[in-house]
């Protein structure tokens, strides 16, 4: 089972740029399948990306389409999120998770299992 730590959260302005990490241990990183999801107060956890297990491929939801890139760098068992042009309503702890099943549909929300303790993101105006 795969741990997941994730780090970079921070109070920041609506317009501004900032990445998120998400750094893995004790097991094969590159066996997983990543994704970051987002809560927000009073709502319920929303996917917002994933990335294959070599990183070709990603997929995004509507909230995470054009302005967050998901990447991972396997070397350093680690994934990122890059967020541009943050919004206040991208304002939600943010957390990574983790799958290792197979299958075209490699992507589903439902299949993340292993999550981290969220890092927060704060957007203010």
């Amino acid at each position: 089972q795969v741990q997941l730590v994730e780090s970079g959260g921070t109070l920041v302005q609506t317009g501004d740029s900032l990445r998120v990490s998400c750094a893995a241990s004790g097991d094969t990183f590159s066996s997983y399948v990543m994704g970051w999801f987002r809560q927000a107060p009073g709502k319920e956890r929303e996917f917002v990306a994933a990335v294959s297990r070599a990183g070709g491929r990603t997929y995004y939801s509507d909230s995470g389409k054009g302005r967050f890139t998901i990447s991972r760098d396997n070397a350093k068992n680690t994934v990122y999120l890059q967020m541009n042009s943050l919004k206040l309503e991208d304002t939600a702890v943010y957390y990574c998770g983790a799958h290792d099943i197979s299958g075209p549909l490699w992507y589903m929300p439902a299949l993340f299992r292993s999550w981290g303790q969220g890092t927060q993101v704060t957007v203010s105006s």
